[in-house]
């Protein structure tokens, strides 16, 4: 029975003194700590890739014209200006013959509202497409312009060309104007 005591008498003993230190030390809370994080985001242009080759349909009559077109995205967050590769690889050619190549530009933005500009609207012969560039205005929260390059082709004036393939590479170079 002594033993029962001592043991009653130290458990009680021993939840007091829990409770003690519960009283003793109560929950701290949340102690934060804070982390202050930094990046710089580099004036930059890019396009999203190349344009996708472009597949005119046949010119079978002197007075075809045939048209078509690519889209691409360049994402920029300062101005530019867009010009064109103004030399014989921008002109359609096979190995005896060229015909007229002509190119148009487009942007999906007007550069006031988003990032944009004044496309050139009109047909334009390779040797002088763009050899004045295009602005494009960059426009805050838009990082992005689609550009859509326009080329056609047709017989020179007054005759037929050579049959066979033609062929041209048009490049378009983005520049840096300012932030």
């Amino acid at each position: 029975m002594k033993n029962s005591i001592v043991r009653i008498v130290f458990t009680a003993a021993l939840i007091l003194l829990l409770n003690v230190n519960v009283v003793l030390a109560p929950d701290p809370g949340d102690q934060p700590a804070t982390c202050s994080i930094s990046v710089t985001v580099n004036t930059m242009m890019e396009w999203a890739g190349n344009f996708s080759d472009i597949s005119l349909t046949a010119i079978a009559d002197q007075a075809d014209a045939p048209e078509g077109s690519q889209t691409q995205t360049l994402y920029a967050n300062c101005d530019l200006e867009i010009s064109a590769d103004n030399t014989s690889a921008a002109r359609l050619s096979s190995a005896t013959d060229t015909l007229t190549t002509k190119y148009k530009l487009a942007y999906d933005g007007d550069g006031l509202t988003t990032t944009g500009g004044t496309g050139v609207t009109s047909w334009t012969d390779y040797n002088t497409f763009l050899s004045t560039p295009s602005a494009v205005t960059h426009v805050d929260t838009d990082g992005a312009v689609q550009i859509t390059l326009y080329v056609q082709a047709t017989s020179p004036a007054g005759e037929v060309p050579d049959a066979g393939a033609y062929t041209a590479t048009q490049t378009l170079t983005a520049s840096w104007t300012s932030d």
